[in-house]
């Protein structure tokens, strides 16, 4: 899941428990209408309006394809990644709820209100981010969030699921690249990418409602710290607390590809295959596999899986087709078929144009893929 977001406040509401169950399953529609009668059974609470925000926004980012670790491998390409697009009424519902827990925290100094508050501007700063793209908006609301769950532990030290959001912006502002580290300058906070870390693994270790955000979060570091037999085991836990969630099940199989174990990685495939569960389409399985046999040389057997992955235009998320195509185009490339590899290109661009998978699949339009040894 992707590593940028600010997750959820402490909640010991029997509708919102239920409700971060289906949440932590990929189940959002439920997770929302639960949480919509939360906040109108407790309309003065301003966690159950950061609830109802928390499930509108992550809906629209599982439906885009953005919960998922590799927006944060690489060189930090989620800073490129393409704007969300939620429907008005999504839009309207998600701004509603937010303004709600921001009046209702407003001038409030303790540390439920301050906590409370804090998550209001994280999430509002994920959705300045991944849906207005308005970056200094979203910057000076995640700083928000970072000050004052900062307070909130400068008041409270042992409330470790206060130390969170301060960790994961630490750990963010820490590794970005240089130019985009100046607008960490700008808002006084440099980072700090290990000390991040290690307040994920505290959080984790030690959390309470946060506990399990911290080793989702935790996890997508890890990869992304190419450090995948740490990752594992946190992924494997999550797995079985949330077995419906097939987004962690991929991501584990991903894991297994990092660490080298194809025959994992391929038993998991087989293993989600057999789930059915709802919401999975197979052609997200194919992707997957296709992917992994690309990785591990095996050409041939990545066409067949990456072309029955792209064989129903809309199957798949945007972000998720480009890449297969791409895949799919490296792969004929690889295999001497120049043609099938150049329309893969094509393909790859006219589906998501400002993705990552588009920007590369040009350059390889230009001049044949050619891959050098791992």
């Amino acid at each position: 899941m992707l590593l940028l977001l600010l997750l959820p406040l402490v909640w010991s509401e029997d509708l919102a428990t239920r409700g971060y169950d289906h949440f932590y399953n990929l189940e959002f529609d439920r997770a929302i209408e639960l949480f919509s009668q939360r906040a109108g059974q407790a309309p003065n609470d301003p966690q159950a309006w950061n609830h109802v925000a928390h499930g509108i926004l992550y809906r629209e980012m599982l439906r885009s394809g953005a919960l998922e670790s590799e927006l944060v491998t690489g060189s930090n390409p989620f800073l490129r990644r393409e704007r969300l697009k939620p429907s008005l009424d999504d839009q309207s519902r998600f701004e509603d709820a937010i303004g709600k827990a921001l009046a209702l925290t407003e001038g409030g100094g303790d540390s439920g209100a301050l906590y409370a508050r804090g998550v209001s501007y994280g999430l509002r700063g994920n959705y300045n981010f991944l849906v207005r793209k308005a970056w200094l908006d979203a910057l000076r609301d995640l700083t928000n969030a970072r000050k004052l769950h900062a307070r909130v532990v400068a008041m409270d030290p042992l409330r470790v699921d206060a130390k969170l959001v301060p960790g994961l912006h630490d750990y963010v502002v820490g590794s970005l690249p240089w130019a985009y580290k100046v607008l960490g300058f700008v808002a006084g906070f440099r980072g700090d990418r290990e000390g991040g870390i290690r307040t994920l693994e505290e959080v984790a270790a030690e959390g309470g409602a946060n506990r399990t955000d911290a080793e989702v979060l935790l996890a997508a570091v890890y990869r992304r710290e190419r450090q995948p037999a740490r990752a594992i085991p946190l992924v494997e836990a999550l797995v079985r607390r949330y077995p419906r969630n097939y987004l962690f099940r991929l991501e584990l199989v991903q894991m297994f590809s990092d660490s080298g174990d194809k025959e994992k990685a391929l038993a998991e495939l087989a293993a989600l295959d057999a789930l059915k569960v709802a919401g999975l389409r197979v052609e997200r399985i194919q992707a997957a596999r296709g992917t992994l046999l690309f990785w591990y040389r095996e050409y041939q057997a990545a066409i067949q899986q990456l072309t029955a992955a792209t064989r129903d235009g809309v199957a798949l998320d945007g972000n998720t087709r480009s890449m297969a195509w791409l895949r799919l185009g490296q792969s004929y490339d690889m295999t001497g078929n120049r043609p099938g590899a150049i329309g893969a290109y094509e393909r790859a661009v006219g589906v998501a144009p400002d993705s990552d998978a588009a920007r590369e699949a040009r350059g390889w339009s230009k001049k044949p893929y050619r891959r050098g040894p791992d």
